[in-house]
C-alpha cells in the first residue's frame, strides 16, 4: 500500500501544472489532498483519475481549505470533521475506515501572523487528539497531512528567529510533542532521525525553494502498533506545483 499526502495550495490550480500526469506515474493507492480550495461541482478530474473513490470535505467560505481523499478500495465509511461545530466548517479532516486502520486527512489551522490564531490552533490540537484517540478505541489510526508545525529544530532550515512564528513558536511544537507521545509515530523520522535539510514546503518568497530554505510540516502518523507495518516513509521535493511537496508511506 502506497499513501501520499499533498497540500496541493488549491486543487483547480495544480492540475494546470502536470497533477495529472504525476498522479498517473505514481498510482498511489490513496492520494490524501489539503487545501483544495474547491468544491467538487468546480473540478472535473481528468481520465487518470478514474477507478478511484473520491471523497471530499470542502469548507463553507468559497476558495477556502478543504480536503479530498481518493481510493482505489472503497472504505468500509467515511466521516467528514470531528464532529465539533467550531472547527468543521473548514472542510479539514475526513476519515476513512479500512479493515485494518482509519486513515485521517487533516489540514491543521495555521496560527497566523503575530499568533493571532494560537489559541484556537491549540485547541484544535487538543480536540484533533482526542478525535483520534477515540477512533484508535476501535482500530489503528493513521492520520497526514499539513500539520503546520515544524517539530524539531532539525525540520526548519532556520530555527533562529522563528520560535515567535507560526508553525515553530513553543506552544505549537509542545502540543505536537504531546500528541506524539500519545503513541503516535512520526514516520519519516522513524526511517530518518537524523536527516536534515528534508523539507515539504517552502515560501513563495525570496526564491526559498530554489535554496532550499524549508520547514517540514507535513507528516504521516501512525499509531505505535503500526510501526511494524511500515516499509518506507519519505519526502517527494521534486514534485512542483505547490509551494508544497507530497509526503508518503508504504505499508506492508
Amino acid at each position: 500500500m502506497k499513501l501520499i499526502s499533498w497540500n496541493v495550495n488549491g486543487i483547480r490550480a495544480v492540475l494546470k501544472k502536470g497533477f495529472a500526469e504525476w498522479f498517473a506515474e505514481e498510482k498511489p493507492d490513496v492520494l490524501c489532498l489539503q487545501e483544495t480550495k474547491a468544491k467538487p461541482e468546480q473540478v472535473e478530474l481528468p481520465l487518470e483519475f478514474a477507478g478511484y473513490h473520491q471523497y471530499w470535505n470542502s469548507a463553507v467560505k468559497p476558495g477556502y481549505s478543504g480536503t479530498l481523499i481518493l481510493t482505489k478500495v472503497k472504505p468500509i465509511s467515511v466521516e467528514n470533521g470531528i464532529g465539533i461545530d467550531e472547527h468543521d466548517n473548514e472542510g479539514r479532516v475526513i476519515t476513512a475506515e479500512y479493515s485494518d486502520y482509519f486513515l485521517v486527512t487533516v489540514y491543521t489551522p495555521n496560527a497566523q501572523n503575530g499568533l493571532a490564531r494560537l489559541d484556537y490552533r491549540l485547541s484544535w490540537d487538543r480536540d484533533f487528539l482526542a478525535y483520534v484517540k477515540n477512533l484508535e478505541k476501535k482500530k489503528p489510526v493513521i492520520f497526514c497531512g499539513d500539520l503546520n508545525v515544524a517539530h524539531h529544530e532539525i525540520d526548519l532550515a532556520r530555527p533562529k528567529g522563528n520560535n515567535k512564528n507560526p508553525g515553530f513558536s513553543p506552544q505549537e511544537r509542545a502540543s505536537f510533542d504531546h500528541i506524539i507521545a500519545a503513541d503516535f509515530t512520526d514516520t519519516f523520522r522513524h526511517f530518518h532521525p537524523d536527516t536534515t535539510e528534508a523539507y515539504s514546503w517552502w515560501s513563495y518568497r525570496t526564491g526559498a525553494r530554489v535554496r532550499n530554505v524549508g520547514w517540514r510540516i507535513d507528516y504521516f502518523c501512525v499509531s505505535n502498533n503500526l510501526t511494524d507495518s511500515l516499509k518506507k516513509a519519505w519526502i517527494m521535493p521534486e514534485v512542483l506545483g505547490s509551494d508544497h511537496c507530497p509526503v508518503a508511506i508504504e505499508l506492508s
